[in-house]
C-alpha cells in the first residue's frame, strides 16, 4: 500500500521537532469540514531555532522554495508565506506552505496553547490550529475560504450535543446561515443580548426576519474580505519587487 503523503509530511515534521500547527485545508478536514485539499499548511514558530529544524525537515522532504520569498525569518515574520514542493517519495509533488502569523489572529504562542492535539498510533501526534482560531483566519477574499468557515461552524453545532455557555456565544458570534443565527438567537436570546455588544446584527436575528439577517451578514463579510485586501497590499507590493528583481538578477 502506498504510504499516505500528507501523513509522511506531518510525522516528517514531528521527526525534527518542529513547533508548528496545522492549518487550512487539511486542518478543515480533520474538523470534518472538508474531504480532500492539494496542500499542506503550517503555522510554525518563528525562532532561529525552529526555522533551522524546518529547513532540516524540508530538506529530508526534498522540498525546494517556489515562488517568492525566500524562507527567511524576515519573510516570515511580516506575515508573508513561504511556498516549498516535495520531491520525496511518497509525498512526491505535495505543496508545503509555511507561514508565523495570521491576519487577524493571536500570536503563535497563544494559538498554541489553544491548539488540538491528534492523537495517532505508535505514540504519534499532530498538533492542529484550534478550531475557533481556525474559523477566524477563513475570512479572507477567498469564497472558498468562507464556504469552509460555514462549514466548520456548522458541523461543530450539529455534532455537539450538550454545548457550554462559552461555546453557544461563538456559535453565536460565528454562524454565518440566517436561519439557523436566526434559531439559535431565539432558543437562546440571554446568551444573544449578551453578545449584542461583539455582533451587533444579533439584535436582528431576535427581532427581524432572516432576510434583513442576511444582508446584514453580507455587509460584515464584506467589511472582513476589505479588512483582508488592505493586510495583502503592501505585502503583494513587497512580492512584486522581490520577483522583479530576482527576475533582473538572473539576467545578469
Amino acid at each position: 500500500m502506498t504510504p499516505n503523503p500528507i501523513l509522511k509530511v506531518l510525522l516528517t515534521f514531528q521527526k525534527f521537532g518542529i513547533k508548528s500547527l496545522l492549518i487550512g485545508g487539511q486542518a478543515c478536514i480533520i474538523y470534518g469540514a472538508a474531504e480532500f485539499s492539494r496542500d499542506t499548511d503550517f503555522l510554525i514558530l518563528c525562532e532561529t531555532k525552529n526555522l533551522n529544524k524546518s529547513r532540516k525537515a524540508l530538506t529530508a522532504l526534498k522540498a525546494r522554495n517556489i515562488y517568492f520569498p525566500s524562507f527567511k525569518k524576515e519573510f516570515l515574520d511580516k506575515g508573508h508565506a513561504c511556498h516549498f514542493r516535495c520531491h520525496a517519495e511518497p509525498a512526491k509533488g505535495l505543496r508545503i506552505d509555511l507561514m508565523s502569523k495570521l491576519r487577524g489572529c493571536d500570536s503563535f504562542e497563544k494559538l498554541w496553547e489553544r491548539r488540538h492535539t491528534l492523537k495517532l498510533p505508535n505514540n504519534k501526534k499532530i498538533e492542529v490550529i484550534g478550531l475557533e482560531d481556525l474559523v477566524r483566519s477563513k475570512k479572507t477574499q477567498r469564497d472558498k475560504d468562507w464556504l469552509m468557515l460555514n462549514r466548520l461552524v456548522e458541523n461543530d453545532i450539529f455534532l455537539t450535543r450538550q454545548p457550554s455557555c462559552a461555546k453557544i456565544e461563538w456559535w453565536l458570534l460565528e454562524c454565518r446561515n440566517a436561519v439557523l443565527l436566526t434559531q439559535l438567537a431565539k432558543k437562546h436570546k440571554k446568551l444573544a443580548e449578551k453578545c449584542i455588544g461583539d455582533r451587533p446584527l444579533l439584535r436582528t436575528a431576535l427581532k427581524a426576519g432572516t432576510e434583513k439577517l442576511q444582508k446584514e451578514l453580507s455587509k460584515e463579510e464584506e467589511r472582513e474580505r476589505r479588512n483582508d485586501k488592505e493586510y495583502w497590499q503592501p505585502l503583494r507590493r513587497e512580492l512584486e519587487i522581490l520577483r522583479h528583481k530576482g527576475i533582473t538578477d538572473n539576467r545578469k
